[in-house]
């Protein structure tokens, strides 16, 4: 059975998400901001947003601990669309192709909720997927099955089998097919295109 739905991840697979880009601006070395955000503006940090802890609340609990960095910190939400490249090469013509050929599209994102407006109001083709389940209104995370779940229920409960998922972390693929998804791992439109030929929808 071929797929007749298609579920994407945003960040890294339709955006480019990159919080260096911003904290170049804030260290003269490139190894500086590397270490920024490896070590305190860093996932594990981030994940809060995903799951709805507001973005001022948990900047605050870093300043305390890293109060010569609050400018830095406080930037993760007042510069938010900084961090973004652009459009992840590829993808807007491809999503363009999809959406001609009326393939139901919908999106899945580890994402705050308070920024999810902005973010698809800076990048148009996000407007392409007929919703999106953005984990911070759920207080879900990718890879909780409760959030596919959740993607399932506001795609109007079909089969998983009959949705490809497309996400650039394995375990999150993974968490999908435990549910009955089918997925690919995402490495690039061009390898997203091959599969979506394969099943029929390009």
């Amino acid at each position: 059975m071929s797929a007749r739905i298609v579920l994407f991840d945003l960040g890294h697979v339709v955006v480019d998400w990159q919080p260096i880009r911003l904290y170049r601006d804030f260290f003269e070395t490139e190894s500086e901001a590397e270490a920024f955000v490896r070590d305190i503006c860093n996932m594990d940090w981030h994940l809060q947003h995903d799951l709805g802890v507001p973005m001022a609340e948990n900047a605050g609990r870093l300043i305390e601990q890293y109060p010569h960095f609050e400018p830095q910190i406080r930037a993760w939400r007042s510069r938010w669309l900084d961090m973004f490249e652009g459009y992840v090469p590829g993808m807007p013509p491809l999503m363009a192709r999809l959406e001609e050929n009326r393939v139901p599209l919908y999106g899945l994102s580890n994402l705050p909720d308070e920024v999810a407006e902005e973010t698809f109001d800076a990048f148009p083709m996000i407007k392409l997927l007929r919703d999106v389940v953005v984990s911070g209104a759920e207080r879900v995370a990718k890879p909780d099955p409760k959030i596919y779940e959740i993607a399932l229920a506001r795609m109007g409960n079909p089969d998983p089998a009959d949705v490809l998922f497309t996400d650039d972390r394995e375990n999150n693929c993974e968490a999908a097919e435990v549910l009955g998804f089918k997925t690919h791992h995402f490495q690039g439109a061009q390898g997203l295109e091959a599969r979506l030929a394969a099943e029929g929808l390009l």
